[in-house]
């Protein structure tokens, strides 16, 4: 290897290997059904001035696994799917508060905190199924509400939103 190879090459990969040289990798384009839109501030889009997501998409992200007691069923309930703050991450959000939006109109705020905050997840499995529209899917926001006493209230309860389609950050 010739020195001027050598000055440029070694600290290319220098760079590479502190991760520092290359921008992370655009969002790619939803190819399957978009399941999930993001808007507002977000730094990297995918369809115009969004962020879409179909469900191979959410699979790629690393998967969180979780079974917690719900107010809307019987006995515990397992729920799979990548954590909100890795979804946000994709899309590189930004901002204080996430609107989340359901295919049956329900609204609901969160804090973008509780993403950081809590393990919540966007669930896209609800004991190893995938969820139908017609039982809460087929994504639902949810928390870990077995992990802390603090998240077996209304105030949290009402932050979950199955039927989730959309999520605007504020």
């Amino acid at each position: 290897m010739n020195s001027l190879t050598r000055r440029l090459l070694f600290p290319l990969l220098a760079a590479l290997a502190l991760g520092s040289a290359v921008p992370a990798l655009a969002l790619p384009p939803a190819t399957g059904k978009v399941i999930l839109t993001l808007t507002g501030k977000i730094d990297e889009k995918n369809a115009g001035d969004k962020a879409v997501f179909d469900l191979a998409m959410l699979e790629k992200l690393p998967q969180q696994t979780f079974t917690t007691k719900t107010p809307w069923d019987k006995q515990p309930v397992k729920f799979t799917g990548p954590l909100l703050r890795d979804v946000l991450a994709a899309a590189k959000a930004s901002g204080t508060t996430l609107k989340a939006s359901a295919l049956n109109d329900y609204k609901t705020s969160i804090p973008i905190a509780d993403a950081t905050r809590f393990d919540m997840v966007l669930a896209h499995k609800m004991n190893d199924q995938a969820i139908p529209v017609r039982t809460k899917g087929p994504l639902f926001i949810i928390y870990p509400f077995d992990t802390k006493p603090e998240l077996q209230s209304t105030v949290y309860y009402e932050r979950s939103a199955w039927q989730l389609k959309s999520i605007d950050i504020e």
